[in-house]
C-alpha cells in the first residue's frame, strides 16, 4: 500500500500514510473542504427547507 498523499510506502504507525506530515496534509484537506462532494440543490429540497426555517425578523 502507498501513501495517498505522496505515493511512498506506508508506515504502520501512520497508516494509511507514510508520515505524520502526510496525515496532517490529509486532515487539512478535510478541514478546508477540499474533499467535499459537490451537490446540486433540488427545488423540492429548497421548498422543504424554507418551510422549516425559523421566521426572519
Amino acid at each position: 500500500m502507498t501513501c495517498p498523499i505522496c505515493d511512498r510506502r506506508t508506515d504502520p504507525k501512520y497508516r494509511p500514510f507514510c508520515s505524520r506530515r502526510c496525515a496532517d496534509v490529509d486532515l487539512g484537506k478535510w478541514l478546508t473542504g477540499s474533499y467535499a462532494v459537490p451537490a446540486e440543490e433540488s427545488d423540492d429540497w429548497s421548498a422543504d427547507t424554507q418551510e422549516d426555517a425559523p421566521p426572519k425578523h
